[in-house]
């Protein structure tokens, strides 16, 4: 039978859980596998036969006293907060989990700490690379801990400073986008969603993991080009003060993203790994803007996006009306044939079939077996 593989994975937006599935989906069927999240119902409707674990959700979970509260976080360590029981029973199900079900490779999708837990616990682990200024002691410690890391996109979004021997030991997958519904051309698009070729369209689009697109940068982008059709993809967070224009709608969540990516002239998003993934897939010049995020994984990401002339990064929205038409003068210039080549249609089974080999190679019972005594402390 074959080592099962366990995912960790973290329930804040959907990125995580789709990818997850996506490179699941790509597995051997003999293949265990097993899902430990606070987020379960980012699974529902999966039909990859997968054991699913319910961890407590730890975010909020309040510390019992001050004097807890006080107590500094150590250097090796990000947030891990004293008292906490919930905090106590994640850690024990997911050790009893790897325990009972004898993992061979748990996938950590992310955390450092759990990371270095499943390293304390003598369970290989690998865990999934995001962009950063990751060089901090918690992260550093938590890479050379584990037996690789899985980066979910192409080798060339490396950031330049990112450590030779840690890069040795990533896997890039090439870019790795969940979403599959077919591309059409710009013309069939436009037909399908009701808009003429005539009027360019500008499509901003949200992910899942914030709290949406601030809506009064784009008051300003739809009166500063108010020839242009602006449609706005999922949620936006709003300051009470903006002003309406006819050429600025809203369209909430929508089922047809890929329709109305295919559709556009001009692509504005933020810097997430699906995202980014998404637009190049149907190759649109891109305006990235990124979204605060730790270890300032979004901003590094959108460098590497300009620096191969893939996007057009704009650091913060344009408060005035020249700031956006300089803006969107650059995203015309944009050949998107930089950015295409960082979506790669076969990342998912190319990262599933690394995670499988990985662990069978981990667990080669043929090899020597080199039996190294614990020292006493």
């Amino acid at each position: 039978m074959k080592k099962p593989i366990a995912f960790f994975v973290h329930h804040q937006g959907r990125g995580h859980a789709n990818r997850t599935m996506a490179m699941v989906e790509a597995f051997s069927r003999d293949r265990p596998v097993s899902v430990l999240t606070a987020g379960p119902h980012l699974f529902d409707g999966f039909s990859r036969d997968i054991e699913l674990i319910a961890l407590p959700n730890m975010i909020g979970a309040a510390v019992p006293t001050k004097r807890l509260y006080a107590e500094p976080t150590p250097s090796t360590l990000h947030c891990v907060p004293l008292g906490l029981k919930e905090m106590r029973a994640t850690m024990r199900g997911i050790l009893d989990h790897l325990d009972a079900r004898d993992v061979g490779l748990f996938v950590v999708d992310v955390s450092s700490e759990i990371a270095l837990l499943s390293r304390i616990a003598s369970v290989p682990a690998v865990q999934i690379r995001m962009h950063g200024d990751r060089s901090d002691a918690g992260h550093v410690g938590s890479y050379e801990s584990s037996v690789g890391m899985l980066a979910p996109f192409d080798e060339s979004l490396e950031q330049e400073d990112y450590p030779v021997n840690l890069r040795a030991k990533t896997f890039y997958s090439g870019g790795l986008c969940t979403t599959r519904d077919p591309v059409p051309t710009r013309d069939a698009a436009r037909k399908a969603l009701g808009y003429g070729d005539s009027r360019e369209i500008v499509v901003v689009l949200t992910g899942g993991g914030g709290a949406g697109t601030p809506y009064a940068p784009l008051t300003v982008g739809a009166r500063a080009l108010p020839d242009a059709e602006w449609l706005v993809l999922g949620p936006t967070l709003k300051e009470g003060h903006e002003t309406n224009f006819a050429n600025l709608k809203e369209l909430g969540w929508v089922s047809n993203v890929t329709d109305y990516l295919a559709a556009a002239d001009i692509v504005i998003a933020s810097a997430g790994d699906n995202t980014v993934t998404e637009i190049a897939r149907v190759g649109r010049p891109f305006v990235v803007v990124p979204e605060w995020r730790y270890f300032g994984e979004q901003a590094r990401k959108a460098e590497a996006l300009a620096r191969l002339g893939a996007a057009v990064h704009a650091p913060q929205w344009p408060g005035d009306i020249a700031g956006w038409q300089q803006l969107m003068a650059k995203a015309r210039k944009l050949d998107p044939d930089h950015l295409t080549p960082l979506y790669d249609p076969q990342a998912a089974r190319k990262a599933a079939s690394w995670l499988e080999d990985l662990t069978d190679e981990l667990w080669d019972s043929e090899g020597k077996h080199l039996v190294t005594p614990i020292a006493a402390q």
